[in-house]
């Protein structure tokens, strides 16, 4: 079986308060809420999935919404910036949108294209830039509909403490193709249309320190079951240490760090964010995985309420 590494599936990061985490990526980035659940090895703490309608691989970030955390510094063994793709034509839309939210944001350029950069309430690197491919979102609130939201992620940079060791993973294990050269980065390309990209910094930086406004990890895509436990065994191979397949109820994942100290995982497409609510409900409802459900009066009580301010349409 020839290994072909698809793109990215999701990528999770840390942030604080967890309304202020709702309000920034529904209201402000427009995306849905996907999935309310917990954090499965730590069930005092929610797990927020935030996509397109249906959450699709290459579209979801998710997060830990730890209040009480302390402050991370983005650093080499992370990810460093993560970058969503809108249609073409749409960056002047988002710009005027940011600023309407008093979110301060500064136009940059690399590889010839124009991205949007700012940071969300925690501290994390965004940026938004105008991408060709990848499915329209059909998910629309406040202003912001199919013709101008957010499709999923153009891609992501990776700030490595080993970056030849970190290309060579992404090249010659997994097929990405490297594409180019700007200054201090370089270029990596999957096949996907939606999280293809990756920017790898080729001069290490001060090392992160895991926290609010980092992110935890970054997961690419495998189709299934079978294919993932090939990719365990080529890692395996190749010197990894790799954790067994754990269930994430929406997904099957394995994890390891690369050899630069970023957390990757490697994530099936399915079976998806509908198993267990309907696609016209999903992200409504506190969804716990079958081990947690016993004690789901105290989990409740632990977590803080949230809720979706704006009322959401779906076309």
């Amino acid at each position: 079986m020839k290994l072909i590494n698809k793109g990215i599936h999701h990528i999770t990061a840390i942030v604080g308060d967890p309304q202020e985490n709702v309000d920034f990526y529904t209201e402000v980035l427009g995306l849905r809420m996907v999935k309310k659940t917990v954090n499965f090895d730590a069930p005092e703490t929610y797990h927020l999935y935030f996509g397109n309608e249906q959450g699709a691989p290459g579209t979801v970030i998710t997060f830990f919404p730890w209040e009480d955390a302390k402050k991370g510094k983005i650093g080499s063994g992370q990810v460093g910036v993560t970058a969503y793709a809108v249609p073409e034509g749409t960056l002047q839309f988002w710009k005027e949108r940011l600023a309407k939210f008093h979110v301060k944001a500064v136009v940059e350029s690399r590889f010839g294209k124009k991205y949007v950069s700012f940071q969300d309430p925690h501290g994390l690197k965004i940026e938004i830039t105008e991408e060709k491919s990848g499915d329209f979102s059909k998910w629309s609130i406040g202003g912001i509909t199919e013709e101008n939201a957010i499709k999923g992620f153009a891609g992501a940079m990776l700030y490595s403490r080993e970056p030849q060791k970190t290309g060579d993973l992404l090249e010659k294990l997994f097929g990405f193709e490297r594409i180019g050269e700007d200054q201090d980065l370089l270029r990596y390309k999957s096949t996907a249309d939606l999280g293809s990209t990756i920017d790898l910094k080729k001069s290490p930086m001060d090392s992160g320190t895991r926290g609010v406004g980092t992110v935890h990890h970054i997961a690419f895509r495998t189709s299934d079951e079978q294919e993932q436990l090939a990719w365990k065994k080529l890692l395996e191979e190749k010197g990894y240490q790799v954790t067994e397949v754990r269930d994430r109820n929406y997904f099957k994942s394995i994890y390891f760090n690369e050899k630069g100290g970023i957390l990757f995982e490697i994530a099936t497409e399915g079976p998806g964010f509908d198993r267990d609510e309907p696609l016209k409900t999903m992200g409504s409802e506190l969804k716990l995985p079958k081990q947690f459900e016993s004690i789901r009066e105290k989990i409740e009580k632990k977590l803080p309420s949230i809720e979706i301010k704006e009322p959401k349409n779906q076309h």
